[in-house]
């Protein structure tokens, strides 16, 4: 599992390869909250690389938008694997988060925000 980070204008766009699961879930959420603790607001987690995600990464998923809301920003979830879009479909994460094709939509549409 690896995170980078880019920033486009006012937006951190954070793309996420390989595999987010139970054995990692707790490492990843802690990157991910530190960027939101830095004062970060808009985000954008770009899901292009990510192979699989558990229940516990779907935990993560919600927790860095839940902190985003709670600091009056806004998490955009793109470009997710049609297996890994099933997962938050199943679990009905579609319902409550937002997502959209790709990259350059989730930037336009944070930045808009």
């Amino acid at each position: 599992m690896s995170l980078s980070s880019e920033k486009i204008g006012e937006v951190l766009v954070i793309s996420a390869s390989g595999q987010i699961n139970s054995a990692n879930a707790a490492a990843v959420e802690s990157d991910l909250l530190a960027y939101v603790d830095q004062g970060e607001r808009l985000c954008a987690l770009d899901l292009s690389g990510l192979d699989y995600i558990s229940s516990a990464g779907l935990r993560v998923v919600l927790m860095l938008a839940k902190r985003l809301k709670q600091n009056s920003g806004q998490l955009i979830l793109c470009s997710l694997q049609p297996h890994v879009h099933e997962v938050f479909d199943i679990s009905g994460f579609l319902a409550i988060l937002t997502v959209v094709e790709d990259r350059g939509t989730a930037v336009a549409r944070l930045a808009a925000a």
